[in-house]
């Protein structure tokens, strides 16, 4: 029996006898359907994605709580998790997940993948079951480059479908929470881990991978929710013979471990049947001259066929990237007054690189883009027609952008902005499409890289592949940023003493965020002024989100400060060294 296979079937069985512990009888929940997933937004009172919707705006037409009252919010109820016990490299876990809900029922993971059932009704949170999956801590944790986390779980059917970080999709019964069945999709032996939440289209889970750090070639996976097989793996990091693998001009083979992962929920268009999921770095992350050529599929968004993964289109924000700048974020599907009474069909993505970007969603054409950050130094600005950097060469095999600060074998030491976590990370943006403002949640940031050359012979299982590495020489602060995606310009700022690290829910009026310092404050959504602030005690690094249940309306946040800021990143913002590990959810209201 290999090692996959021994893990597997001992998880399994540890699965089922802890969710039994809990498992009792409870209230039948409707099944949830393609129909239902496809009308999400008709169900005002539940959460049924984890983006909220397929377009992934995280916006919420629930208006109970609103700028006049919102200063009245209180604590409604509070629930302690699990899943604080560290792992390999990890000294604890954290909390980034977006709790689902579904007719009063709250379904949300803690960092290590457990999934909890909470019955919402009543003003009060009563835990139902927990399914633990009993996933090997060490194993996984070894080769989680930024940290133990979840960031929660899909509905289909009468299941809940969830990953797990040592590679594993598991669908557990909704009523008894006792596992159903399982599956390996990923291979930490191979130094791959998931930490995304699934995405599910048309009776499939859509599941992405972490792993770029080391030298993983990134994909993106289909499972047939009912045959429980796979549909569908696409590489992010072309083969011999697919389109694009000629931007890999080495003779080492770098695109065998380029990188490219693929570990924030993507979106749907199913108007045109088009999954849209961002792609990260490539690897080594620092050492470009070790991979010469554009790199694609590497710092990507690409447009997929739902039924096939044929890649449709893509749009690559950074080529050749040296900074670590990953397109992996969401990307939030509007519809915005284009010229000549036409109508713009948008992707929009707040990229790490700095700059925001509107493409066709239909072709993957540039649109518009613009700095969010207030300090870029990277590049002098976008080319207006095409989106790339104004210095992208493409004769150039090595892209050295603003050569003074590109990290390079003969530049080895220096700093950029934003720094290599990026103007925004993984934690989601926002869309309000009253107000046609899209709201992303910014870290202004610069750090210090310093490079190693890369040979082959360091390319080792399991281990950092990276060429390089950073270090934070200067305080990083952030904010809450407002696009006008009619203009493409900035509508508005709210600075933040510390980078935001959670993401971003929109209601009609208002904007609800965490900051890491323990904060959760919700803002006018025209004025980004701050109208109400909580401190939970602990570092807010998941997106809050909201629903109601019995005629109510409630906002919730996980809260649990982990990742890889407290690891990598801490000494940029020193004072978050007080914040201590927890796993608590708090639920508002008024």
């Amino acid at each position: 029996m290999t090692r996959l296979n021994w893990v597997k079937s001992h998880m399994l069985a540890a699965a089922v006898a802890s969710a039994a512990t809990f498992a009792g009888s409870f209230a039948l929940a409707d099944d949830v359907s393609q129909d239902r997933l496809l009308n999400a937004d008709k169900e005002a009172g539940n959460w049924l994605h984890h983006h909220k919707n397929y377009s992934a705006t995280r916006f919420s037409s629930l208006a109970d709580i609103n700028k006049d009252n919102v200063k009245n919010l209180k604590v409604a109820w509070t629930m302690h998790l699990g899943g604080v016990e560290g792992g390999g490299i990890w000294s604890h876990g954290g909390l980034e997940g977006t709790p689902i809900v579904e007719n009063g029922f709250m379904y949300v993971t803690d960092g290590w993948g457990s999934v909890y059932k909470i019955d919402a009704h009543g003003g009060k949170g009563v835990l139902l079951w927990k399914m633990d999956p009993k996933t090997d801590h060490d194993w996984a944790g070894a080769v989680a480059c930024c940290g133990v986390d979840n960031r929660g779980v899909a509905l289909w059917g009468n299941l809940v479908v969830s990953h797990t970080l040592d590679g594993r999709l598991i669908a557990t019964n909704k009523e008894t929470g006792q596992v159903a069945w399982q599956r390996q999709v990923a291979d930490p032996d191979k130094g791959e881990v998931i930490t995304g939440a699934p995405l599910i289209v048309k009776d499939m889970a859509i599941t992405g991978v972490a792993g770029a750090e080391y030298g993983i070639r990134g994909w993106i996976a289909a499972t047939d929710l009912k045959s429980q097989k796979e549909v569908w793996r696409t590489h992010t990091i072309p083969g011999k013979d697919e389109a694009g693998h000629e931007t890999w001009k080495d003779d080492k083979d770098a695109k065998a471990s380029g990188g490219g992962s693929t570990w924030v929920t993507g979106s749907f268009d199913p108007s045109t049947n088009t999954i849209v999921w961002g792609v990260g770095n490539p690897g080594p992350d620092w050492d470009n001259e070790y991979r010469p050529g554009d790199n694609l599929y590497t710092d990507s968004s690409l447009g997929l066929d739902a039924d096939t993964g044929k890649i449709k289109w893509h749009y690559q924000h950074t080529p050749n990237d040296p900074y670590d700048y990953d397109s992996v974020a969401e990307n939030v599907l509007v519809d915005v007054p284009g010229p000549n009474n036409t109508t713009q069909k948008l992707a929009l993505e707040a990229d790490r690189n700095g700059f925001a970007y509107a493409i066709d969603r239909n072709s993957g054409k540039f649109i518009w883009g613009l700095p969010f950050v207030k300090k870029v130094t990277w590049t002098k600005g976008l080319d207006p027609e095409s989106g790339k950097p104004v210095e992208y060469d493409p004769k150039q095999s090595v892209q050295r952008y603003n050569a003074a600060v590109t990290p390079s074998r003969t530049n080895k030491v220096t700093d950029i902005c934003p720094g290599n976590m990026g103007g925004k990370n993984w934690p989601p943006t926002a869309y309000n499409p009253n107000l046609k403002l899209w709201y992303i949640p910014v870290i202004e940031s610069c750090n210090r890289i310093t490079v190693e050359e890369t040979t082959p012979d360091k390319l080792k299982k399991r281990e950092f592949f990276t060429g390089g590495g950073p270090s934070q020489p200067v305080k990083i602060t952030g904010s809450v940023t407002a696009i006008d995606v009619t203009t493409g310009k900035v509508a508005g700022k709210a600075e933040t003493e510390f980078p935001n690290l959670g993401g971003i829910l929109a209601t009609p009026d208002l904007v609800f965020s965490g900051q890491p310092s323990g904060e959760v404050i919700a803002y006018d959504a025209k004025s980004l002024q701050q109208l109400w602030q909580f401190n939970t005690g602990g570092g807010v690094n998941a997106p809050p989100m909201t629903f109601s249940v019995d005629g109510k309306q409630y906002v919730a946040i996980l809260v649990g400060l982990g990742g890889a800021w407290d690891k990598w990143f801490i000494d940029a913002t020193p004072e978050l060294k007080r914040m201590q590990p927890g796993s608590m959810l708090y639920v508002f209201a008024l």
